[in-house]
């Protein structure tokens, strides 16, 4: 996976967004590109207290996350990953992995409630068409949060994600699509801009669209 990350530096990924919503690169995410924090180095010598993974090897995109709990607060005291990805996918991921240890660390409650938006804020935002690769992050970090639930016997605290699966690779839900609308996506092309449903799962896309066509007329007429 490390490979991966190492090859992108050297393509074209981290250049200025040209086509499809431009927008350059903020300093931000370079630094966090280039000098990526807290990436797994070593994930046999780690101990973690959970794990998640989202994405599928067959469609690009995986996403791994390790975290170890302070089992008193149930605060998370570190977090590592690794990803197959682009630019913003391990800028975004790398920025999460600081928005989750740094001060005291978050509680597992708030680590749950980091979203997407929340990661493109501290990275002074991503290109238009790079917004999608923030999506992945945080659905791994809530599936480690999962495990440590799991692992400790916490059955009662397990959340599973809001709303009915579409995409049972990325773990994309009927919500998402519904959100995505209302942020303006009105065909799938533009709701896989935003989510990347579909890359994962191709069998999910007549679903999609029939989805896309309910809530249109649901919140548009």
């Amino acid at each position: 996976m490390k490979d991966k990350k190492e090859t992108k530096k050297n393509g074209v990924d981290i250049a200025p967004a040209k086509n499809g919503g431009g927008g350059f690169y903020s300093d931000v995410v370079k630094e966090h590109f280039f000098h990526p924090k807290n990436f797994m180095e070593d994930e046999a010598g780690y101990g973690a207290d959970g794990q998640g993974m989202v994405g599928s090897p067959a469609c690009g995109d995986v996403m791994r996350v390790w975290i170890k709990v302070d089992p008193q607060t149930e605060r998370i005291k570190d977090l590592k990953w690794k990803t197959f990805g682009c630019a913003s996918a391990i800028a975004a991921t790398s920025m999460m992995s600081v928005m989750a240890v740094e001060g005291k660390g978050m509680t597992l409650d708030e680590a749950r409630r980091l979203r997407p938006q929340d990661i493109t804020e501290r990275l002074n935002g991503l290109p238009l068409r790079k917004v999608h690769c923030s999506v992945l992050g945080d659905k791994a970090l809530r599936a480690a949060i999962n495990d440590y639930y799991r692992k400790t016997g916490q059955t009662d605290k397990i959340e599973i994600e809001a709303g009915r699966v579409i995409d049972k690779v990325l773990k994309i839900t009927d919500k998402d699509i519904e959100e995505a609308v209302l942020d303006g996506a009105d065909t799938l092309e533009k709701v896989q801009e935003k989510t990347k449903i579909g890359t994962g799962d191709p069998a999910c896309i007549p679903e999609v669209e029939q989805l896309i066509r309910f809530y249109k007329e649901k919140y548009f007429g």
